[in-house]
């Protein structure tokens, strides 16, 4: 599986491949134009209860990556970017400040099948 994750406000490149928003929100100053999505599955976003439980905080990382889990185990768009995955380069498009404490990067490791990570 070809997946990466990349911040919304990071320049495109030629081998991110699919660009997929994976926000339930726009991101704040970012036209359509620039952002040179394919894609945009808000709904592959974590709830909006479980996103404002973990306001972007360590001591709720492990608590989000499991709710966040969960959620994707009902999600009817995981399959979707599994094949998409299996087929093409797919890179997750997220606009939080923190590439290590952030829903894409959960996102991305529930596809390919990693354990939540501590």
């Amino acid at each position: 599986m070809k997946i990466e994750i990349k911040r919304i406000y990071d320049p495109v490149e030629p081998t991110d491949g699919q660009r997929v928003l994976v926000d339930r929100l726009w991101p704040r100053g970012i036209s359509k134009e620039q952002a040179h999505l394919d894609l945009w599955l808000k709904d592959i976003a974590p709830s909006t209860e479980l996103r404002k439980t973990f306001c972007h905080k360590v001591e709720h990382w492990l608590s989000f990556q499991e709710g966040y889990y969960k959620e994707l185990k009902e999600n009817p768009y995981v399959n979707q970017l599994r094949d998409m995955a299996q087929q093409q380069q797919v890179t997750l498009i997220y606009a939080a400040k923190d590439p290590k404490l952030n829903h894409a990067l959960v996102l991305k490791n529930y596809l390919i099948g990693q354990a939540i990570q501590a």
